[in-house]
C-alpha cells in the first residue's frame, strides 16, 4: 500500500472543496488541491515553528532558507541558476498575475489569455480595467496545444501590453515545448509585449520524458517576463498562501513591487518554512507522488474513454483532466455528474461549457468510486 492510499478525512475540517457538497452524496473533485496528506518534513517544520512559540513579523526577502530553497530548487529541479534577488514573494499566484497585469498595462489595454483556463486567470484582466483576448488552445495529434497564429495575430495590435500563460496548461494538461516556448518569446520581443508564465504545476510532469521549461530560463524573454511558481500545488500546502514571482529583469521587478504596494500582503512565516522544507527534504516523497498520480492518470483515461459520450487526451501533467463531454448531448454536464454523485469543475467556468474538470489527486479508491459513479 502506498502512503498517498491513506488520505485524512477532511470532512470536518471546513476544506473549500468538501464543503461545496456538504450533507450530500456527492464526491467533490473540482478546486485543484489534492487529498493527500503532507510530507512529513513539512508538518515537522510547521511544528517547529509553532513550538518555538512567536508568530511575528518575517520579510519574505530576509527569510534566507526560503530564498536559498528556492535557489537550490530550481537548478536542481529546473536548471535554472537565478539569483536571490529575482524573487519576490507573494500570497498566491492568483494576486500575482493581477498584480502584473496592474504593473505593466494601462487602463484599456489588452491582456492575451490563453483558453480554456482557470477561472481566476479568466477573471483578471476585467478586475483590473483591461480587455481580455482570448487565444484559443487546439487538439493536434492527440495533444492540447496554443494556437500560436491566433497569439502572434493579437500581439502585434499595440494595445496588447501582456500575455498570460498556464504552463502546463490548466485545465488540458500540456507542458509546453521548447519550440512552442521559442516560438512564443518570438512573439513576445517582435511585438514588444510582456510575459506572466503561471507555472504552479511546473514540478508535477508525470509524461516520462517530458520536462518543464520555466519562462525566464529562455534567454529572449529574461527581460520581459514574470515566472509565477510555488510549492502549493505540488507538496499540497495551497492553504498557507505562499508563492514566488522569478523577475529577472530589474525594471520588470521593480514596476511588479510597486504594482503590490499597499494592497498585496507579505507571505506569511509558515508558508515560507513550508516552502523551505518542500525543496530541501522532499525529493523522495514527490517521486512517490508523481508515480501514484501517474498511475491515478493512466487509471482515469482507460475508465472515462470507455464510458459512452466522454472523451479525455492524457495529461501529460498536473493532476487535473480535461473531459470532453460534448458527446453526451446533455444541456447542462455539470448537473448530469452531479446527478450521478460526482462534483467536478463545471467546463463552463473555464469558457468551454461542454467540458467539465475532474481532480485525480486522491486515494485511488477515491479514483475507482467517482469513475465507477460515472459509469453507471
Amino acid at each position: 500500500m502506498s502512503q498517498f492510499d491513506n488520505t485524512p478525512d477532511r470532512r470536518d475540517f471546513w476544506s473549500f472543496k468538501w464543503q461545496k457538497y456538504a450533507g450530500q452524496d456527492v464526491i467533490p473533485c473540482w478546486v485543484a488541491d489534492t487529498e493527500f496528506r503532507c510530507a512529513q518534513p513539512i508538518l515537522e517544520a510547521i511544528q517547529k515553528q509553532t513550538e518555538y512559540g512567536n508568530l511575528g513579523y518575517s520579510l519574505p526577502a530576509q527569510h534566507q532558507p526560503a530564498n536559498q530553497a528556492v535557489v537550490r530548487w530550481l537548478k536542481d529541479k529546473h536548471d535554472w541558476a537565478i539569483e536571490a534577488e529575482w524573487i519576490v514573494w507573494t500570497p498566491g499566484v492568483v494576486p500575482a498575475f493581477n498584480v502584473a497585469i496592474k504593473a505593466y498595462c494601462e487602463p484599456g489595454d489588452k491582456v492575451l489569455i490563453q483558453t480554456p483556463n482557470y477561472p481566476p486567470l479568466l477573471a483578471a484582466p476585467g478586475l483590473n480595467n483591461t480587455q481580455r483576448v482570448d487565444i484559443p488552445t487546439k487538439l493536434e495529434a492527440g495533444r492540447w496545444t496554443i494556437d500560436l497564429a491566433a497569439l502572434e495575430e493579437q500581439a502585434a495590435d499595440p494595445l496588447c501590453k501582456l500575455i498570460i500563460l498556464c504552463n502546463p496548461m490548466n485545465p488540458v494538461g500540456s507542458v509546453m515545448t521548447q519550440a512552442e516556448i521559442d516560438a512564443i518569446a518570438g512573439i513576445c520581443a517582435r511585438h514588444n509585449v510582456a510575459l506572466c508564465s503561471d507555472e504552479i504545476h511546473c514540478d508535477l510532469i508525470l509524461e516520462e520524458g517530458v520536462r518543464h521549461i520555466p519562462a525566464g530560463r529562455v534567454e529572449q524573454l529574461a527581460n520581459r517576463s514574470v515566472t509565477l511558481m510555488a510549492a502549493s500545488k505540488t507538496f499540497n500546502v495551497a492553504g498557507l498562501g505562499t508563492s514566488f514571482a522569478i523577475i529577472p529583469d530589474a525594471s520588470l521587478r521593480r514596476k511588479f513591487t510597486q504594482g503590490a504596494a499597499g494592497i498585496v500582503p507579505w507571505a506569511n512565516v509558515m508558508g515560507l518554512v513550508a516552502t523551505e522544507a518542500a525543496f530541501t527534504q522532499c525529493d523522495d516523497w514527490l517521486a512517490e507522488q508523481i508515480a501514484y498520480l501517474r498511475g491515478n492518470r493512466d487509471y482515469l483515461v482507460e475508465r472515462i474513454n470507455a464510458i459512452d459520450g466522454l472523451e479525455v487526451v492524457s495529461s501529460e501533467a498536473t493532476f487535473l483532466a480535461w473531459i470532453d463531454a460534448t458527446g453526451l448531448g446533455v444541456e447542462d454536464v455539470l448537473k448530469w455528474c452531479e446527478s450521478k454523485g460526482v462534483g467536478p469543475s463545471p467546463g463552463r467556468d473555464f469558457g468551454e461549457p461542454g467540458f467539465f474538470r475532474i481532480n485525480f489527486g486522491c486515494s485511488r479508491a477515491m479514483l475507482k468510486d467517482i469513475l465507477d459513479r460515472l459509469s453507471s
